[in-house]
């Protein structure tokens, strides 16, 4: 079985001062949450059981989202006091996604705008399901884009399906993984961590693999690129027949 999960519990520094009273997942482009995106998508994929982990202005979520069910999705919610980073996030919402008896996550950040099909991670999806049940190492799969302006180096290079940490050219992580559960087993509770250091180790294990996506990615950072998208999807929006698209 497999879980996802929506990263949603940062505070947006860069996009004050929108976020000030609204977290930037909620935050709208093209007439719907950037969150909204996402939880979509990811039920196009037919991954319906979605959490989803907030902090800042956490209770917005809950009261704009509900319980998922008129996205075609199950929503929980895992709220944290102080946000935790992401492998904190992952650690304290694990009993809530494991509660269908998924030993594999999908994760992805509520404040990236992407045209990824989810449904391209079912093989590998599948191959860490079946690690799992064989007691094989944990492992992970990345989703790697062209390096944007803002991150110019890069994350990890990639060799075939392959990540290293040297050689190549440098790819930027899409914030789009799958995750082998057992990789958060040495995490507690509460413990406030990030992802990278399980990236790193994974890496120079020889268990992470990743593929480049070279379509629409966007990490919607300012109110600027906000604005930029907003018009950019509603451009490309269809126009009613019976009128103009406004």
């Amino acid at each position: 079985m497999t879980c996802a999960m929506i990263f949603a519990a940062g505070r947006g520094e860069r996009m004050r001062p929108l976020t000030d009273h609204c977290p930037k997942p909620l935050l709208e482009a093209g007439g719907k949450p950037l969150i909204v995106w996402q939880i979509e998508a990811l039920a196009r994929a037919g991954l319906r059981r979605i959490v989803i982990n907030h902090a800042w202005l956490g209770e917005r979520f809950e009261a704009a989202l509900g319980d998922g069910s008129r996205f075609g999705v199950t929503l929980h919610y895992s709220a944290e006091q102080v946000g935790l980073e992401t492998a904190g996030g992952v650690a304290h919402a694990r009993a809530l996604l494991e509660a269908d008896g998924s030993t594999v996550l999908v994760a992805v950040s509520g404040d990236v705008y992407s045209d990824y099909d989810y449904r391209a991670l079912a093989p590998r999806i599948a191959a860490l399901e079946a690690a799992a049940r064989q007691g094989a190492p944990a492992a992970m799969h990345l989703v790697m884009v062209p390096n944007p302006p803002f991150h110019p180096d890069g994350d990890f290079a990639l060799e075939g399906d392959r990540l290293t940490l040297t050689g190549g050219a440098r790819l930027t992580f899409g914030n789009i993984g799958v995750y082998d559960l057992r990789l958060f087993d040495g995490i507690a509770d509460g413990e406030r961590l990030p992802m990278t250091p399980l990236y790193r180790a994974a890496i120079d294990a020889g268990r992470a693999s990743g593929e480049r996506y070279s379509g629409r990615w966007e990490n919607v950072g300012t109110p600027a690129q906000l604005a930029e998208l907003d018009r950019a999807l509603r451009a490309a929006r269809p126009s009613s027949p019976d009128r103009p698209d406004a």
